[in-house]
C-alpha cells in the first residue's frame, strides 16, 4: 500500500463556555484545529487531527500545523502508511523537530492499518482494558467561588477527577484550591495544574499552604529544574507535563524521583506511535499517566480514547474528553462521555468519519 495524496483542512472549534483561560492570564476563545486526509493507493483513507492550545502553551501553533504539513506531506507520498515505525523515521529524517506537525499524518495512518486490519486502533495499541476509561474536567481559571461552582456542576454530570487551572496570584490560588477541594468527595481526585505559572517562592507558597489538602501539584514552574526544587520540598503527589516531551525526559524524571504521575499529550511526542511508546515505558517503570492532548475535536478525542482504553486501567490516572468542550461536531462516530467516563469505538480504525460539510473545502492538497 502506498500514500498517494494528503489533504489538509482548517476548522474553528468555539468553545461552550465562551473561552478557556489557564497561567498567566493566558485564554483562548476558539480554537483553530487542523484535519488531515491520508488517500492510499488502495481506495482506503484516514484521517487525523491537531489542535494546539493556540501559540502560547506549547511550542506549536495552529497555522504552522498547516506550514509544516505543506512541507511535509509531498515527501511521504509513495510511503507505506501501515508501516508505522518506518514512516516515523521518514518524518523525521526529512523534518527536524516539530512532532506536533507529524502528530495528524502518523494518526491517520493508524486509522488506515485499522481499516485495513479490520481492528480498532485500541486493539493494535496494545488491547482493551475494561468497558471504559476515567475522565477528567479542566476547570477554566476563574475566582474562587465560581471555580468552586463549576467543579460542583460537572460532578454532578458525572466527572469524578478535575484538573484546576492555578497559576495566577498565590493567594487566590490558594483559595481556589481549598474552595475546589470543599465540594468534592473523598474519592475524588483533585488537581491544581499551574502550567508552568508559578515562579518557584510562589509555588513554595502554594504547597506550603495547601499541605494538608488531599490535592496533586501539577507542572508548577517552567522548567523541569525549577519543578524538581518544588518536589522536593513537598509530599503532595506530583504530575510533570510541559517538560515531559520524549522518553528520555520519562527517564531522567524517573531517575531523579521527580514526579509521580506524567501527562502524555499525543501531539507532543509527535503521535500515536511516539505517545504509545511513552506510555509502555512508564507501565514498565510504574508510572501512572494521563492521556490526552494539547487539544482538539472528535477525531483527537476519538485518538485518546484509542490510547486511553488500551493502557491498563491501574496506569491510567485519567483521560479527556475535548470534544464535550466545544460546540461544533466535525466527525461522527467519536466517543461521548457517559458519567465522566468514554469508550474507544468497536470499529476498525479510529470508528469515526468526518463530517465534510462541517470541514468544507480543503486548504491544501498534495497529491501523486
Amino acid at each position: 500500500m502506498k500514500i498517494t495524496g494528503v489533504k489538509v483542512y482548517q476548522v474553528d472549534l468555539p468553545l461552550h463556555e465562551g473561552n478557556y483561560s489557564w497561567s498567566e492570564g493566558k485564554s483562548v476563545d476558539v480554537f483553530d484545529s487542523t484535519v488531515v486526509q491520508v488517500d492510499t493507493d488502495a481506495g482506503i483513507s484516514g484521517y487525523g487531527e491537531v489542535c494546539p492550545l493556540g501559540p502560547v502553551y506549547l511550542p506549536a501553533y495552529a497555522a504552522g500545523a498547516r506550514s509544516g504539513l505543506k512541507e511535509l506531506a509531498p515527501q511521504l507520498i509513495g510511503e507505506d502508511p501501515t508501516q508505522l515505525q518506518q514512516l516515523n523515521r521518514t518524518m523525521d529524517r526529512v523534518m527536524k523537530g516539530h512532532p506536533y506537525v507529524k502528530s495528524a499524518i502518523d494518526m491517520a495512518c493508524w486509522d488506515i492499518l485499522g481499516k485495513v486490519a479490520g481492528l480498532p486502533v485500541c486493539t493494535l495499541l496494545g488491547g482493551r482494558y475494561g468497558e471504559d476509561a476515567v475522565l477528567y474536567r479542566a476547570i477554566s481559571q476563574r475566582p474562587p467561588a465560581e471555580m468552586a461552582e463549576n467543579v460542583a456542576g460537572y460532578r454532578s454530570e458525572g466527572y469524578r477527577r478535575f484538573q484546576l487551572k492555578v497559576g495566577g496570584r498565590p493567594e487566590e490560588d490558594i483559595e481556589r484550591i481549598r474552595a475546589a477541594r470543599k465540594v468534592l468527595e473523598p474519592d475524588d481526585k483533585l488537581v491544581a495544574d499551574a502550567n508552568t505559572g508559578w515562579l518557584m517562592h510562589e509555588a513554595m507558597r502554594v504547597v506550603n499552604a495547601v499541605r494538608d489538602v488531599d490535592v496533586y501539584i501539577e507542572q508548577p514552574c517552567a522548567t523541569y529544574e525549577q519543578c524538581l526544587s518544588i518536589r522536593r520540598n513537598t509530599t503532595l503527589p506530583f504530575v510533570l507535563d510541559e517538560v515531559i516531551d520524549s522518553v528520555d525526559a520519562i527517564l531522567k524524571g524517573v531517575a531523579d524521583h521527580a514526579m509521580d504521575v506524567v501527562n502524555i499529550k499525543i501531539s507532543k511526542f509527535g503521535g500515536l506511535t511516539r505517545a504509545r511508546q511513552a506510555r509502555d515505558l512508564c507501565v514498565s517503570l510504574g508510572i501512572a499517566m494521563t492521556i490526552e492532548d494539547s487539544w482538539g475535536g472528535d477525531i483527537i478525542t476519538a485518538a485518546i480514547a484509542h490510547l486511553a482504553h488500551s493502557t491498563p486501567t491501574e496506569y491510567l490516572f485519567t483521560s479527556t474528553d475535548f470534544n464535550s468542550y466545544v460546540t461544533q461536531s466535525i466527525a461522527k462516530g467519536a466517543p461521548q462521555r457517559v458519567n465522566g467516563r468514554m469508550a474507544a469505538s468497536t470499529a476498525p480504525g479510529l470508528g469515526i468519519t468526518p463530517r465534510f460539510d462541517v470541514l468544507g473545502d480543503p486548504v491544501w492538497d498534495c497529491r501523486a
